[in-house]
């Protein structure tokens, strides 16, 4: 950019911290008080100052429209699949002309599709984009819960619809977190509703004292029976920053009492007779808590299955009987092996485990006799369960075992049923066809990438078939590494206009993701966080050194808490890349325990309130990390103004101390959508421009001719 065209310069307004003798500073914590008029006016003329130069780009529009073009080769893509016991399908639909997705429904596999809620009619009454958050049928499918939030905020409303009439029954509920678990009768059920914040109270207790209440259909909200919180059942120990949920699950005599703290994935778990809850004296029994390293359960007649990481990393099942619950002499059901036990799903005639081996995934069938088989899936990849009633009968002629979702790196998901009657996988038709759905001109290769400490490190890369290696291709490397989430994405049909344009994507799968299990968590997690960026690094250098791409044609990016990636990457080795995408990403983590979803997160970084915490913190913080004189990358730096999980300060006071920083000259423009969160409940076109922008932004700062600005 020409001295002319600078994005406006922040103040610097130096606060100093003393953490345990080591003094910090940090110039923009002014940012931090992010409704102040003069933060406000510096977003905004940011904001105003990126859009000006992505309107001088001259492929943007064009790469935009190809996208939405090969968006519409599929006539309606479907998502969110529940089947229930009686063959109604509920789902989730977004057609050609639709720009959120829809709910819904029909009856058996070829029923005529029946639209339930369509969040556009709450657009047109506000303005502003609403999107569905969850959905949950009653078990006879006579009606639904659906939860509705405007502009990506994720700020949640409960609705009921009668699906016969088509009209919302009671109230909305609001502050909702979770809801909508109904009870056998059909006609109430259980929801999680956050606190309400009243004046004076910090942000940051937001998500604690959340309770569990229970709802009958026509009964006034505000009156809803108190079932499960902080001191509020005797039994159940939930603390304050505590999640508790209570569950009923299908064709069983038992409820459920679920507790999670945070963001970990150990839970606490009671149980108690569907017969004393509904009389509202429930027993409860501690079936398991934290300790035992359950991270899911299911349920088949009288016993309880969990799966659990206990003195097993990559994940064992076993089970234990729901009138005498006792974890300690449970009996195994699926032995730790070389595959990471992902997932399972009781259902009427067999438990069925969804295993993971470098992003193949496999399908088990443990009848309840105890006899295990694979199934013989249509082609390897990743494989995901659909919802089902574990009510569905193996014999019933109108309904199969299990739904399954299936996709690889080069090919669009398809929805599958298989039948245990006669063993056979079939395609179910929901998930319609398109031109672009597997195109025979890309290829995914699959590769292990040595790190610093010589741990090899699972690297995808797709391309199109015949490119060249030798340093001139645009790469976009791509990492996560956080929560023991594995990134398996899946093909996507926006991005084939990448690939036509000879560009790579390649998919780090660093420490601190799931891919290899717990231990692969744990090695990418506070204090061993570094990890998680120095395998990214050295992911980068595999694809440097084998010429798939050079420094000067490789793009970095991380989403969210692979924020962290992102910009300590940049800030360790800023030689390595043109472009670095951080997007809605957590840049300052030092000072994430102050957001309203702080709190939730310190089981994931840890917190300045100890000095290990603080130094791991520290560490991984990439604001604190920038140094003046640095020749940085090319950046663009985005989030959505009503971002509920990372606070649109993290992106403001890193883009501002990049551009006062950078020394390199190259832009830094910051990105914001002021009708968008953290990317939940974002519009098709809203996902879209934002992929246009970060797409023709890395093919200007790579200098490929036909997105170069007038000089």
């Amino acid at each position: 950019m020409s001295e002319q065209a600078k994005p406006p310069v922040a103040p610097v307004k130096p606060v100093t911290d003393d953490y345990f003798g080591t003094k910090v500073t940090d110039n923009y914590r002014y940012m931090e008080n992010f409704n102040d008029e003069q933060v406000q006016q510096w977003v905004k003329a940011q904001a105003d100052f990126t859009t000006n130069v992505l309107n001088q780009l001259p492929g943007r529009d064009a790469f935009f429209n190809r996208m939405m073009e090969l968006e519409a080769s599929v006539p309606a893509k479907v998502d969110c699949v529940l089947r229930l016991a009686n063959g109604k399908i509920f789902y989730l639909r977004c057609g050609l002309q639709d720009d959120v997705w829809k709910l819904y429904m029909r009856d058996g596999m070829n029923g005529n599709e029946i639209l339930l809620v369509d969040p556009d009619k709450f657009r047109q009454e506000t303005g502003k984009p609403h999107a569905i958050n969850q959905f949950i049928p009653s078990w006879d499918g006579k009606y639904v819960t659906y939860a509705i939030s405007a502009s990506g905020s994720e700020e949640t409303s409960l609705y009921v619809m009668d699906t016969e009439t088509f009209k919302n029954v009671d109230e909305p509920i609001s502050r909702l977190h979770y809801g909508g678990n109904w009870l056998p009768d059909n006609q109430s059920f259980l929801y999680t509703r956050h606190q309400e914040m009243k004046e004076g109270m910090a942000k940051t207790e937001k998500n604690l004292h959340s309770k569990v209440y229970l709802h009958r259909l026509g009964t006034d909200v505000e009156q809803d029976t108190l079932v499960l919180g902080h001191a509020v059942t005797q039994g159940v120990d939930v603390s304050t920053v505590a999640v508790p949920f209570v569950v009923a699950v299908p064709n069983s005599d038992y409820v459920f009492a679920v507790i999670l703290y945070g963001t970990q994935k150990e839970l606490d778990l009671y149980v108690a007779t569907l017969a004393s809850f509904n009389q509202g004296t429930p027993e409860w029994k501690k079936i398991c808590d934290a300790t035992d390293e359950v991270k899911l359960f299911d349920v088949h007649g009288e016993d309880v299955y969990l799966l659990t990481h206990k003195n097993a990393p990559r994940y064992k099942i076993v089970k234990t009987s729901l009138k005498n619950p006792d974890v300690s002499s449970a009996e195994p059901v699926m032995a730790q092996s070389n595959q990471i036990i992902e997932i399972m799903f009781a259902a009427i005639d067999a438990l069925y485990v969804l295993t993971n081996d470098n992003g193949i995934n496999k399908v088990i069938r443990i009848a309840y006799d105890g006899i295990a088989e694979p199934l013989n899936l249509p082609f390897a990849g990743t494989v995901d369960f659909f919802g089902n009633d574990p009510r569905i009968a193996k014999n019933d002629p109108r309904v199969s075992g299990i739904l399954l979702g299936m996709t690889t790196w080069t090919r669009f998901y398809s929805i599958y049923e298989y039948n245990p009657k006669t063993n056979q996988i079939t395609e179910t038709g929901l998930q319609a066809k398109g031109k672009y759905d597997a195109p025979d001109d890309l290829i995914a290769l699959e590769v292990e990438v040595r790190s610093h400490d010589g741990t090899m490190i699972p690297l995808s890369i797709v391309h199109k078939k015949g490119i060249e290696l030798d340093g001139s291709n645009p790469c976009w490397l791509i990492g996560y590494g956080a929560y023991g989430f594995p990134l398996y994405l899946g093909y996507q049909h926006q991005n084939y206009a990448w690939y036509k344009k000879g560009g790579i994507i390649a998919f780090a799968h660093v420490r601190g993701g799931g891919e290899k299990g717990e231990a692969w968590y744990r090695a990418g997690f506070q204090q061993t966080k570094p990890n998680t960026w120095k395998d990214f690094i050295a992911c980068a250098e595999y694809l440097i050194e084998q010429k798939y791409t050079s420094p000067a044609k490789l793009a970095g990016e991380g989403v969210s808490a692979g924020g962290i990636l992102i910009g300590r990457t940049i800030t360790e080795r800023p030689d390595l890349f043109a472009v670095a995408i951080p997007r809605v990403g957590a840049m300052n983590v030092i000072r994430f325990e102050t957001m309203a979803n702080g709190v939730n997160n310190i089981r994931e970084f840890g917190s300045c309130n100890t000095e290990a915490g603080f130094k791991a913190l520290y560490e991984m913080d990439a604001f604190l990390h920038v140094q003046d004189g640095v020749d940085y990358p090319a950046m663009m730096i985005t989030h959505g103004i009503t971002d509920p999980r990372c606070e649109p300060w993290q992106s403001t006071k890193f883009a501002a101390r990049v551009q006062a920083a950078s020394a390199s000259g190259k832009p830094v423009l910051l990105r914001i959508d002021y009708e968008a969160g953290h990317g939940v409940g974002s519009t098709k076109t809203q996902r879209l421009q934002e992929r246009a922008d970060i797409f023709t932004f890395i093919m200007w700062q790579l200098g490929i001719k036909d997105y170069q600005p007038a000089t």
